[in-house]
């Protein structure tokens, strides 16, 4: 089996040397430790844990360094962030907002919305971010389905996103608009306000009050296959696993600079965009303006970042525009890079070991988990193409299928899969504190997700013989073809790994004899051109890797529908495939 090993003075530096021991000596109430709690004893609240005990021993440590759309570069302290986000809370006092209502936000990623982020959190408010890319629909379904009670957004995206349903949306009381108060409506217009006349107004100082580590804190939506969002409640407490996760799975610590260049309108960008780098009182890079790879090399080398958390699809945009680009900039600052989102496929594991100094070190979790769950170490060796191992205080198992593709219940237990190699349903042992507490409104759907103690994820994941772990796909993705199972991951890993291949999804198509075919559909790399020929090496390049199960069909499509946050949509896919419904559309992205 493919092996990338690390140097021995990675092992020695990495923050985390030795997995096996920390598997044997971790705990949560030792993680719980490290965090200060509340002064006095009156609970555990993520903004004191990410904010204000930073702010009294390192008050001049940058928190926020800002990239503007103008190309400014503007420094946040500890302290100063402190003092911003006790004026958002008292803000939001005056306001009459009670503990628990839900502030939402609908904002690009500038300083405006950390503030309004933590803030929320400190005055014991529930914060639920959106990706401000969301059109005026999916906006409103959330805030309905959320019953927010406030609105934090800039005036264009009010007038665009939020202004045409305001009449439906009858909970919502509070709209503050970011940026130049002169650009939107007057203050008190349908209840919307200058945020910054609100900060002005505000008083500094504030306490933050008792917060019971199980209170809710966060409430994220993710996306259903029927059309309607589900609404994943998270506490307080998950400021433990943020941290905890951030030390294990990406190496980070006080003296780093680092980089998420998830949008906090997903979970990824809040659970370590926000709340985990600050808890460990690291410099965290906010940059304003979107992917483009030329910039992306420039800022890595530029801010010195170090350690960096990114997207596969981000990746794979940066090695299809060559290697060139990044030798020809200082990279040395960068000693450890993660990908989260989507399967990562071993070619970019080995690109970025050859191109930017250190491979990419791929983790898996999801909405649900509200923090990393399996992944590859610093101080470890990589599979390529693996998910990795579960971190120190995590238990996972596979569990065998029924079916329908999820976890086989008999008599309401389920049964784990023994043999290595042998694919099946991924599950975690309850009691880890991000795991969510409930979806909004919608109990029964909760205690579905769970069956004798384990937590089902609805991946199917096959584990090797050493316990590394190999995703294969969703339950409802994998394709039955003439009595085999066959993951779509497993097929559009070898289709990218031919030299014309940028991208690769891969759908099971009805078929009255084998069941189901596997259709692939295919964006080339610039400098390849569709055609015959190469239409039938690639199916030829297939079948010679893996056989039966290669596809039988394959179309090149050069707009494959991937979610705003870089994910392929399969399901979309399949729809438009079938003539059938297409489901919930809010998270694809548009042209």
């Amino acid at each position: 089996m493919e092996l990338i090993e690390k140097p021995e003075a990675v092992r020695r530096r990495a923050r985390m040397p030795d997995y096996a021991r920390a598997r044997r000596t971790f705990t949560w109430a030792g993680a719980r430790a490290q965090m200060s709690g509340l002064p006095g004893g009156r609970g555990l609240n993520i903004a004191h844990e990410a904010v204000d005990r930073h702010a009294t021993g390192r008050g001049d440590a940058v928190a926020l360094r800002v990239l503007s759309r103008d190309g400014a570069v503007d420094e946040v302290t500890y302290a100063e962030l402190r003092r911003r986000t006790d004026r958002f809370a008292n803000a939001l006092r005056a306001l009459g907002v009670a503990r628990g209502e839900r502030v939402f936000t609908l904002l690009p990623r500038t300083l405006d919305l950390y503030v309004v982020a933590l803030g929320t959190l400190k005055a014991g408010c529930v914060l639920s971010p959106l990706f401000s890319a969301f059109g005026p629909e999916p906006v409103a379904q959330r805030l309905r389905l959320g019953e927010g009670r406030v609105l934090a957004t800039t005036p264009r995206l009010y007038e665009r996103r939020v202004r045409p349903q305001r009449a439906d949306l009858p909970d919502l009381r509070h709209v503050l608009l970011t940026g130049d108060p002169a650009e939107g409506p007057d203050d008190g217009e349908e209840g919307c306000s200058a945020l910054q006349h609100l900060l002005d107004a505000a008083e500094d100082g504030f306490t933050i009050p008792p917060t019971d580590p199980e209170d809710p804190a966060l409430l994220h939506f993710t996306s259903g296959t029927t059309g309607r969002p589900k609404g994943a409640v998270h506490v307080h407490e998950a400021a433990v696993a943020h941290h905890a996760t951030a030390t294990a799975a990406l190496d980070l610590g006080p003296d780093d600079v680092f980089w998420c260049t998830a949008d906090p309108g997903w979970v990824t960008g809040t659970s370590y965009g926000i709340v985990a780098p600050l808890t460990h009182g690291a410099t965290l890079l906010v940059d304003e303006r979107d992917f483009d790879a030329e910039r992306w090399y420039d800022v890595l080398a530029e801010q010195r970042v170090t350690v960096w958390y990114t997207a596969p699809t981000a990746l794979r945009m940066l090695a299809r525009h060559g290697a060139e680009a990044a030798h020809r900039r200082d990279l040395s600052a960068l000693r450890h890079v993660a990908s989260v989102g989507e399967p990562l496929n071993a070619e970019v594991v080995r690109w970025s070991a050859e191109v930017l100094g250190t491979p990419v070190h791929d983790n898996w979790w999801q909405t649900e988990t509200g923090a990393i769950m399996i992944s590859n170490f610093a101080g470890e060796d990589i599979r390529p193409g693996s998910m990795g191992r579960p971190l120190p205080g995590i238990e996972a198992t596979v569990l065998e299928r029924g079916p329908d593709g999820r976890a086989l219940r008999t008599g309401g237990g389920v049964r784990e899969v023994t043999t290595p190699g042998v694919d099946g349903e991924l599950a975690l042992r309850v009691g880890w504190p991000s795991l969510f507490r409930g979806y909004l409104h919608e109990d029964e759907r909760y205690r579905a997700s769970f069956a004798d103690g384990w937590y089902l994820t609805g991946d199917v994941v096959r584990r090797d013989a050493d316990g590394w772990y190999w995703f294969a796909g969703r339950a409802d993705d994998v394709i039955k073809t003439a009595g085999h199972l066959v993951g779509p991951f497993e097929v559009e890993s070898v289709l990218m790994a031919h030299p014309a291949v940028a991208e690769a999804a891969v759908i099971g198509k009805p078929d009255p004899v084998a069941g189901e075919l596997v259709k692939a559909f295919v964006t080339l790399r610039p400098g390849w051109w569709p055609s015959d020929a190469l239409h039938d090496e690639l199916i030829a390049f297939a079948r010679r890797r893996l056989g039966s199960v290669a596809p039988k069909e394959l179309v090149v499509d050069p707009h494959l529908p991937h979610t705003r946050s870089g994910k392929i949509l399969r399901r979309l896919l399949k729809a438009r495939e079938l003539g059938l419904p297409e489901g919930d559309l809010s998270t694809v992205e548009t042209s």
